[in-house]
């Protein structure tokens, strides 16, 4: 294969383990997040970007889609950003009383600056409870960067249901479309409580945990359930402890007497033998000494014997001789209980990496996108079922790391959740975001160490 075509098929099979075991993770947090009845906008795979092919659900309005850039996938959950200010309520309630108001306007109305109100709407635009407006006479279009204008209602129901909430029902007699005034009969702070409750501050501490651990544990247990069935299905090889030879090593001893796989091997010199260890046993003294020795075996039901000529007095490292290889298919209990064993290490191997005694032996062992495209296209070429294994590695190893109590990471968000419930007021975002940072910097370092290890290890060579 040319290196063109080595360099294609290795980014083609690696960005799709990645997407589809990123996509795979981001679903975990979907579910859980609708099942929680918390909103969901968008569910892509591949990273946010303009150019996109979707569909939104009829059900609960989520956007599902794929764009260009296959480097992962993201799920928008609402309540995840945007800041608390106390104008929050006034603000959604002067929306729902106009229908439409501009960020000037409603800076006008509460009596803050304008920068503050594109917050206050930027964090219900977060909620879904509120949505931009783009002018087409003004020039404003969802393609560009910034906030337009103004923003307006979402289409809501009689039971202030959004698209984004199942059970809506827009047929029923008081729903209000877009962009339209609607009357809601709660006060600024009930109404708020309202929109607050279908999202992911407004839902309870097990809840939002149960919601960061769903995309870690989709991917653990898809890496459990394709281990376990391949070792079932493909079984596990093992050198069987009989004297058959399994193979014969090219231009080695065994190859220049005549010895072939399948080859029974009966005695060494007057040394019976009928298993692979005594066969071992037996042929170890003389090798060791070389000294020159006789075979007997058996071949298609006839016995031969060779004589195998040693160089005098000098050891020999091998004969060239392989066992003969068995295959066991365990059961269903035995398989699962060596996947947990194998997840046990995984996850051992995790936890080493944030002990600074052991961080630079395990990024000595670990591979970047760069390694995990390599091995993609070499196990494709072997086969869907080693393809399925690496995959099943990676998702693992995902599922794992994404479980390290470091910010961004879903366990770190857990860690700043518990630290949270522990000191009974949420963190600032100034706190949060400087936590952040730190953990960007130490997956920044991690990323330049193991591509450089993949650059050394399958580039340079």
């Amino acid at each position: 294969m040319s290196t063109v075509a080595s360099v294609l098929s290795a980014v083609f099979w690696g960005l799709l383990v990645l997407s589809v075991l990123v996509f795979v993770h981001e679903g975990g947090h979907y579910l859980a997040a609708r099942a929680f009845h918390v909103r969901v906008t968008e569910f892509f795979l591949g990273l946010p970007c303009r150019w996109r092919l979707s569909r939104r659900s009829a059900k609960v309005g989520t956007e599902v889609g794929v764009t260009p850039l296959l480097l992962g996938g993201y799920t928008r959950i609402c309540g995840m950003e945007g800041t608390a200010d106390e104008l929050l309520a006034a603000a959604l309630a002067c929306v729902m009383r106009r229908g439409r108001v501009s960020a000037a306007d409603l800076a006008g109305e509460l009596g803050c600056d304008t920068e503050r109100a594109y917050g206050l709407l930027a964090t219900l635009t977060d909620w879904a409870a509120v949505r931009p407006f783009y002018d087409a006479e003004l020039g404003e279009s969802p393609a560009q960067r910034d906030y337009p204008a103004a923003f307006e209602t979402l289409a809501r129901d009689a039971n202030l249901l959004t698209e984004y909430d199942r059970g809506h029902d827009f047929s029923l007699l008081g729903s209000t479309a877009a962009g339209e005034p609607h009357r809601t009969g709660l006060t600024d702070g009930e109404l708020l409580a309202h929109e607050r409750d279908r999202t992911y501050q407004g839902v309870g501490f097990l809840k939002r945990c149960l919601m960061l651990l769903a995309g870690p544990a989709v991917n653990i247990v898809l890496a459990f359930a394709i281990v376990t069935c391949a070792l079932m299905v493909h079984g596990v090889d093992y050198a069987a402890n009989v004297s058959t030879l399994g193979g014969v090593e090219a231009s080695s001893v065994a190859d220049e007497v005549g010895l072939a796989a399948g080859d029974s091997i009966t005695a060494v010199d007057d040394t019976s033998v009928a298993t692979w260890d005594e066969l071992v046993d037996a042929l170890s003294p003389h090798l060791e000494a070389g000294e020159d020795f006789s075979l007997t075996y058996a071949r298609d039901g006839e016995t031969k014997t060779v004589e195998v000529d040693l160089p005098d007095g000098e050891p020999t490292e091998a004969l060239g001789i392989y066992s003969s290889v068995a295959t066991y298919r365990p059961t269903l209990a035995e398989a699962a209980q060596a996947s947990v064993a194998y997840a046990g290490e995984v996850a051992s191997f995790a936890v080493r990496l944030v002990m600074p005694q052991h961080t630079m032996e395990v990024l000595g062992q670990s591979s970047s996108i760069v390694g995990i495209a390599v091995m993609a296209s070499d196990a494709a070429s072997t086969g869907p079922s080693n393809l399925a294994l690496l995959a099943a590695a990676v998702s693992m190893s995902l599922g794992f790391m994404n479980l390290l109590p470091i910010p961004p990471l879903d366990g770190g968000k857990i860690l700043i959740e518990v630290v949270q419930l522990a000191l009974r007021r949420p963190l600032s975002t100034r706190v949060q975001n400087a936590v952040s940072l730190v953990g960007l910097a130490f997956f920044a370092l991690v990323f330049l160490v193991v591509v450089r290890n993949d650059v050394l290890r399958f580039v340079i060579g």
